[in-house]
């Protein structure tokens, strides 16, 4: 079994399979979605409305017949730029949303689909009873690494409120310029923990854990 690959039976269990709750699976799959837009919008600003670009906009605007400056050509690139980034923050909204959506579902999860509780057990299999060390210690790092994407979301939520409210916030210029280049980097950890789960569940699906995207569509059979 990969370490990468998400575990699809519990430590300790004679039952094959896992159930998901119907919390979960919500927020999986529509935090996946927010998620993929609010990358989506960061491409498009970052490759289609550039300053790189401004030349090209002159150049239409000029085969048009419409004689324009740099300066203008500048103005109508960050006029797109900035309804894309609107569309951003309104991801970004949506995203602070299911972040605490799943925070307080943890709280009305059964014990044995809680984190917490599902590390705690791996702690102990693995350290202290020393059964089951293999899945134990696979437990421990998919869980681990869920625990350091959960704490990313937290930064790129807090981050990104205090960029969308920086003209109510009163933070000086250069400390929200400093967030912003805090948020833009954790993005790349957002990426790099989705490429490792999508690999980590290709993985699954091709060895001991085949069914597990449908487990997360369905519920499981446990």
């Amino acid at each position: 079994m990969a370490i990468i690959a998400p575990n699809k039976q519990d430590i300790g269990s004679t039952k094959p399979g896992k159930r998901y709750a119907a919390s979960t699976r919500f927020w999986h799959w529509i935090n996946f979605i927010i998620i993929s837009g609010s990358l989506l919008t960061v491409l498009i600003n970052s490759t289609l409305f550039d300053r790189a670009q401004r030349s090209f906009v002159k150049g239409e605007l000029m085969n048009a017949g419409v004689a324009v400056t740099d300066q203008q050509a500048g103005s109508v690139t960050h006029g797109l730029e900035d309804q894309v980034w609107g569309i951003h923050i309104y991801f970004g909204y949506a995203l602070a949303a299911l972040f605490i959506f799943r925070a307080l579902a943890e709280f009305f999860l059964p014990s044995h689909q809680r984190l917490i509780p599902k590390l705690k057990k791996a702690y102990q299999a693995y350290f202290i009873l020393k059964k089951e060390r293999e899945a134990a210690k696979h437990e421990l790092v998919v869980k681990g690494l869920y625990v350091v994407f959960y704490v990313l979301l937290l930064i790129m939520v807090v981050t990104g409120l205090l960029l969308a409210f920086e003209d109510n916030t009163g933070i000086p210029r250069d400390i929200n310029h400093s967030i912003k280049e805090f948020h833009g980097f954790c993005m790349y950890f957002i990426l790099g923990f989705i490429v490792l789960h999508l690999a980590g569940v290709y993985l699954a699906e091709r060895k001991d854990g085949k069914g597990i995207v449908s487990d997360m569509i369905n519920g499981g059979e446990n």
